[in-house]
C-alpha cells in the first residue's frame, strides 16, 4: 500500500469513526432484533438432518460424472531445491493410469490469487503450481496420477522416482528469527500500536509479570477430507468442491486458467467441517490442470496424509505478554508482542494481539506481531486465528498478575473492564461481559474457588478450577446480495451464495428469513452452495449469518417497495409506503393498524403475476469502523491432575457468552460447545510434530496427530446473555469461533490453581504437568 493509499484509507477510517449515528449502516436496530417472534431463538433442529442421516446429503466427492478418472498426488521429499530428476516411468505403465502430470507437461497456469489480497482472492498460498522445477516445502505436490481407479492412482504414485539438487533451507525457527523478522500485517492493516511508553511504565509499575508463552504448529483435521470434482466442457470449468466461499472460489480459478468469472460454476451443497482450511489450495488446481488435459471429469480426494501435505493449519508463535498494575488491579501498562512463522507465498501472521487491543483498558499499550520467514507449507486461517493463542497468552497472564496482587481472578478482570474501545475510543456497539462472568460465576459455582493452589485433593488428583475471557470481533465483509422470489402460492426461495458447513446456516436462515417474510418455516426454501447465485459470502470470520442476513434484509426491503407498487387504489394497503408497513401472517400490513392488511396471494394475483423475484446488496459494513464490534464470553474449567502419572482431566466446562440475540438456541449451543472441545485440544493435546532438521511433518495421521475423542470431552455447560446489539442484522453477532478463544487459558489457570504448575507452552503434557514440586510417586495411592 503506497503513502497516498495509506493516508487516505485513515482519514476515510476517522469520517466513518465520526460520523452521525444516522448515515451508518446499523443505526436502527434490525426490526428482528427485539421482535419476539416465536421462530427467533427457538431449537429448531437442522432441516439438513435428515439428508445426512439418509445418506442423501452429497459431499464434494460424491458426485458421480460419466468417464471420471480419479487423481493421486506425490509429493516432494525435501524443504528447498529443485527436481533434479523425475522418472515416471514406470507409473506411467502401471494398470489403469490415464496420465501423469509434473510440471513438464502441466497447462499454463497463472498465479493463484492469494487470499486477502482482493476482494475474492481465495489462495492459501501463491507459491507456482506445476510451472517450474522448484521445490518450495517438504510435502509439495510434484506429480500427479491420474488413473480409473483411486487404487491404481495412489499405487502408481509409490512408482514415481526423484532426486533433487538441494538447497539450504530455513526450517528451524531459532535461525527464522536470527535471520530477521518483518513487521505483520493482517486485513491490510499493521498489526503494530503503540500508546505510551508501554516499557516504561512497566518498569515503573508495583505489580507487573512479564512471561514468555508458546503455541505450537496445528493441523486441520476436519472430517471431510479435502475434495474435488471437476468437469471441462469446452471453455467452460465446472467443480463441486468442498469450500467456504464458492464465489470467490469461481473467480480465482477463473484468474488462474485465464478465463471469464462466468465460466466456472462451483458447487458446494455440503461441507464436512471447514474451520479456515476449505479455500483454495494446490489440489483443486491440479485437478483441473489435468482434467483438461485428459479431457475428462477428474476427482481429487486428499488422504489424511495429503491434507498434512497440501493444506495449511495454524503456525507456531512465541508471545511475550507484559502487565503492569497497581494495587488496586488497574493495568498502567499491557505488552503484548512477539513472533510467528510465515512462508514468502502467504498473508497471514498468526494476529495474536487481537484481543488484547479490545478486552482491557490500560494506560498504556505496546502490541506487536513480528514475522520470521520458513521454508515451510503456507500457514492459513484455523478457527478464530489470532484470538485463539493470543488468549491463551494474555489470560494467563491476567491470571498469573492475579495471583501476585492476591485479587480474585474475576474481580481484577472486571477492574479493567473499558468504558470505550481501549485503542480507538470508539464506542462498543454492544458489551455485556461482566453480566457473562456473573451469570457464568454463579452457575459454576465461583464461590468455591482457593486463591492456594492444591487445597482440594480427591484421592490421587488434585482438583482446581480457572477461568478466561473469550472475544472474537463482529466482522461483515462487503459483496452480501440476495434474490427472493416470491410465489402466489405463498412461497419464498432465498438464494445467496452462501454455505452450509455443519453450524446450522440453512436452518437459522430459514428461521430469519420466515420470520422476516411473515411465513412459516415450511413456505421458505433457503438455497446456497452455488456461485450462480448473489452474493460474495465467505463462511470465515463468524460473519456468514451477518453477511446473509444483512442481504436478506436489503433484498426485503426491495420486496416490499414492489409489493406496494403492484397494489390497486381499492387495496387496503393504499397510500402506504413500505416503512409504514410490515410482513406477516403471509402478506403486508400496516404497522399500526391491522385491519389494513392483504396478502401476497391476494397482491400477485391482483397484479396478474404468478411471483415476485428482487435482488439486492448489502450497504457497505461501515458499522465496523464506527463502532467497536465485538462479542465476549467467560470461560470456566474444572481440571484434576493426577500426582501420580500427572495425567491431566477436564471436568467440567461451561461458557457463558455474549454475542447479541441467539438465532437458534439448539445449533449456536453446538457451535459454542464444538469451539470448546477444539480449545480443551488447543490446550491439552493438538500439536503438528515438525521436524526442523528437514520440514517435514512427522505425525501425519489422526493415530499421531491427537484430538479430543469423547473420552476426553466432559459435559460441557452453555449460556448466553441473549441481549441484542442494536447495530448488526438481527440483533446477532457471530457464534461460529468465540468458543475456542479463553477455553485454552481458562484450563491452564485451573491446572496451576489444582497443582501449582505454571504451564506457558502448549499443549499441557505429562512431562509438563507432572513438573511441579511434590509431583513424587506417593506409593499409599499405589496399593504399597
Amino acid at each position: 500500500m503506497t503513502i497516498v493509499q495509506t493516508g487516505a484509507t485513515a482519514v476515510s477510517t476517522k469520517a466513518v469513526e465520526l460520523a452521525p449515528d444516522a448515515y451508518i449502516p446499523g443505526a436502527k436496530p434490525d426490526p428482528l432484533a427485539n421482535d419476539d417472534h416465536s421462530l427467533i431463538g427457538a431449537p429448531v433442529s437442522r432441516l439438513d438432518g435428515p439428508l445426512k442421516v439418509q445418506g442423501q446429503a452429497r459431499f464434494a466427492a460424491e458426485f458421480s460424472i460419466r468417464g471420471m478418472a480419479y487423481a493421486s498426488l506425490v509429493y516432494s521429499t525435501i524443504a528447498k531445491g529443485r527436481i533434479a530428476t523425475l522418472n515416471t516411468a514406470a507409473a506411467e505403465a502401471a494398470p489403469g493410469v490415464v496420465m501423469v502430470m509434473t510440471h513438464h507437461n502441466a497447462p499454463p497456469m497463472k498465479q493463484v490469487p492469494l487470499f486477502l489480497t482482493g476482494e475474492k482472492a481465495l489462495g492459501g498460498s501463491s507459491s507456482p503450481v506445476f510451472q517450474d522445477d522448484a521445490v518450495r516445502w517438504n510435502g509439495q505436490p510434484i506429480a500427479l496420477i491420474l488413473a480409473e481407479t483411486q487404487e491404481q492412482a495412489d499405487h502408481a504414485g509409490t512408482l514415481v522416482r526423484t532426486t533433487y539438487f538441494t538447497e539450504t533451507a530455513v526450517t528451524a525457527m531459532s535461525v527464522a528469527k536470527a535471520n530477521g523478522t518483518a513487521p505483520g500485517t493482517f486485513q491490510g492493516e499493521p498489526l503494530k500500536t503503540e500508546v505510551g511508553d508501554a516499557e516504561a511504565v512497566l518498569a515503573a509499575a508495583p505489580y507487573q509479570v512479564d512471561e514468555i508463552y508458546r503455541t505450537p504448529r496445528h493441523n486441520h483435521n476436519a472430517i471431510e477430507l479435502h475434495a474435488a470434482t471437476v468437469a471441462w466442457n469446452g471453455d467452460e470449468l465446472t467443480i463441486h468442491d468442498a469450500s467456504q466461499a464458492v464465489a470467490h472460489m469461481a473467480w480465482s480459478m477463473a484468474e488462474v486458467f485465464a478465463i471469464k468469472e462466468e465460466q466456472v460454476h462451483v458447487t458446494s451443497p455440503f461441507v464436512g467441517g471447514g474451520f479456515g482450511g476449505k479455500t483454495l489450495w494446490q489440489h483443486q488446481v491440479l485437478a483441473a490442470a489435468a482434467s483438461k488435459i485428459a479431457g475428462r471429469p477428474v476427482r481429487i480426494v486428499l488422504s489424511r496424509e495429503g491434507v498434512y501435505r497440501v493444506v495449511g493449519g495454524r503456525t507456531v508463535t512465541e508471545q511475550r505478554v507484559a502487565i503492569g498494575a497497581q494495587a488496586d488491579g488497574r493495568f498502567d501498562a499491557l505488552i503484548h508482542t512477539g513472533v510467528v512463522a510465515m512462508t514468502e507465498h502467504n498473508a497471514l501472521p498468526e494476529p495474536f494481539v487481537l484481543p488484547a487491543q479490545c478486552v482491557y483498558a490500560a494506560g498504556s499499550f505496546k502490541l506487536d506481531v513480528e514475522v520470521a520467514t520458513m521454508n515451510m507449507l503456507a500457514n492459513t486461517f484455523m478457527r478464530a486465528p489470532g484470538e485463539a493463542v493470543g488468549t491463551f497468552a494474555l489470560e494467563s497472564a491476567v491470571d498469573e498478575l492475579a495471583e501476585r496482587l492476591g485479587m480474585d481472578p474475576i474481580a481484577l478482570r472486571m477492574r479493567n473492564e473499558p468504558a470505550k474501545d481501549p485503542l480507538t475510543g470508539t464506542p462498543f456497539s454492544s458489551r455485556h461481559l461482566d453480566e457473562a462472568y456473573r451469570m457464568g460465576a454463579q452457575r459454576f459455582g465461583w464461590a468455591n474457588w482457593s486463591s492456594k493452589p492444591g487445597t482440594r485433593r480427591e484421592g490421587e488428583w488434585l482438583v482446581g478450577i480457572g477461568c478466561a475471557t473469550a472475544t472474537y470481533p463482529y466482522y461483515r465483509m462487503p459483496g452480501g446480495a440476495a434474490r427472493i422470489t416470491l410465489s402466489r402460492e405463498g412461497h419464498a426461495r432465498v438464494e445467496v451464495a452462501a454455505h452450509e458447513m455443519g453450524m446450522g446456516t440453512a436452518t437459522a436462515q430459514t428461521q430469519v428469513a420466515a420470520a422476516r417474510l411473515g411465513l412459516r418455516m415450511d413456505q421458505v426454501s433457503f438455497v446456497y452452495g452455488d456461485s450462480a447465485f448473489p452474493g460474495i459470502v465467505l463462511a470465515g470470520g463468524s460473519q456468514q449469518s451477518a453477511s446473509i442476513g444483512a442481504a436478506v434484509s436489503a433484498a426485503h426491503r426491495v420486496l416490499v417497495t414492489e409489493l406496494l407498487e403492484m397494489i390497486g387504489g381499492e387495496s387496503p394497503l393504499a397510500g402506504l409506503k413500505a416503512d409504514e408497513v410490515g410482513c406477516l401472517h403471509g402478506g403486508l400490513g400496516k404497522l399500526d393498524d391491522s385491519q389494513r392488511f392483504e396478502s401476497y396471494a391476494s397482491i400477485l394475483e391482483g397484479a396478474g403475476r404468478d411471483e415476485i423475484s428482487v435482488e439486492a446488496s448489502a450497504p457497505p459494513p461501515l458499522e465496523m469502523r464506527h463502532w467497536s464490534m465485538h462479542s465476549f464470553g467467560a470461560i470456566f474449567c474444572e481440571a484434576r491432575v493426577n500426582v501420580v502419572s500427572a495425567e491431566v482431566r477436564v471436568n467440567r466446562l461451561l461458557g457463558a457468552f455474549d454475542c447479541g440475540r441467539i438465532l437458534n438456541a439448539k445449533t449456536a449451543a453446538s457451535q459454542f460447545r464444538g469451539g470448546m472441545i477444539m480449545g480443551i485440544g488447543l490446550a491439552l493435546m493438538e500439536e503438528t510434530q515438525f521436524d526442523e532438521r528437514n520440514g517435514r511433518v512427522m505425525n501425519r495421521s489422526l493415530a499421531e496427530y491427537h484430538v479430543p475423542v469423547n473420552m476426553d470431552v466432559p459435559e460441557i455447560d452453555v449460556m448466553w446473555t441473549d441481549i441484542p446489539d442494536p447495530h448488526t442484522p438481527m440483533g446477532a453477532r457471530g457464534v461460529g469461533e468465540i468458543g475456542i478463544t479463553g477455553t485454552a487459558a481458562a484450563i491452564a489457570n485451573a491446572v496451576y490453581n489444582a497443582c501449582g504448575k505454571r504451564i506457558r507452552d502448549l499443549p499441557i503434557t505429562l512431562d509438563k504437568a507432572g513438573r511441579w514440586k511434590g509431583a513424587e510417586t506417593d506409593s499409599s495411592l499405589m496399593g504399597y
